[in-house]
């Protein structure tokens, strides 16, 4: 996803809390039982019972490709049962569908609102011509993250750039695994690996944003900033990943 300005990170820090507390409350809604914390997604998942949907409902149903109906999400993996590994063009075909869902420009868009309403780069200017600067900007950052870490890495590092729900267990104990999504990840052999393809592959994208970012905005400390923001930002929507499902079968049984 977008990197964040560094001048907003504590305002987007306190909206993205204030998030996960509704999240938070919907998922209490559905009602989890507790269960212990697997190094890997649980494979005794239960599939919730058809129910009968009209024609018009499942029309109305949201796209398990995305979150909260805008953010692309085709990472994720809810189905219970073996994993079976990736071949590198499904891992690419992963990177583009989430770097180039028609959904992917609007999100870009957004950011760019945030960016020009708190200045961030001000020799990008005003208007239409700071938009656009902006814009291109935001997109590159979300599409070169995408493809770092989904694709480019994980074919390389023969790691999975999926992200597996648990789909059980206590809030809490599911929140955790999420976390440690961001650190851990599966092995195209099974095992559980460090996370480099994330971790190193977001490193990767902030250098890649120093050249077309400002001039005056090209230094080491603003590109860790930008790792360190894009870091949390991913954690925080692995808990939106593993909470999701649970929230839309709540709403719509889907």
């Amino acid at each position: 996803m977008r990197k964040l300005p560094a001048c907003s990170f504590l305002p987007i820090v306190c909206r993205v809390l204030l998030f996960g507390n509704l999240l938070f409350a919907c998922v209490v809604a559905v009602g989890q039982e507790p269960s212990a914390l697997p190094d890997a997604p649980s494979t005794t998942q239960t599939q919730s019972k058809p129910s009968n949907r009209t024609q018009h409902d499942e029309q109305r149903e949201p796209s398990k490709n995305h979150i909260l109906w805008i953010i692309p999400n085709y990472r994720s993996d809810e189905t219970p049962g073996e994993i079976k590994a990736l071949t590198p063009a499904k891992k690419m075909k992963v990177s583009l569908d989430d770097s180039f869902d028609p959904a992917a420009f609007l999100v870009a868009g957004i950011f760019t609102g945030i960016s020009m309403a708190e200045r961030q780069y001000t020799p990008f200017g005003t208007g239409a011509q700071g938009f656009g600067q902006y814009y291109g900007g935001a997109f590159a950052d979300q599409a070169i993250g995408n493809i770092m870490t989904e694709g480019l890495f994980p074919v390389v590092l023969h790691q999975d750039p999926r992200y597996f729900v648990k789909g059980t267990g206590g809030f809490w104990r599911r929140t955790g695994y999420a976390i440690s999504r961001e650190f851990v990840t599966r092995g195209d052999g099974g095992g559980n690996q460090f996370n480099t393809s994330e971790l190193a592959g977001n490193a990767v994208a902030a250098g890649i944003s120093n050249f077309y970012d400002p001039a005056s905005d090209r230094s080491f400390s603003n590109t860790a900033d930008k790792w360190g923001q894009q870091i949390a930002l991913d954690t925080f929507f692995n808990v939106t990943k593993e909470f999701w499902p649970d929230v839309r079968k709540k709403l719509f049984e889907y």
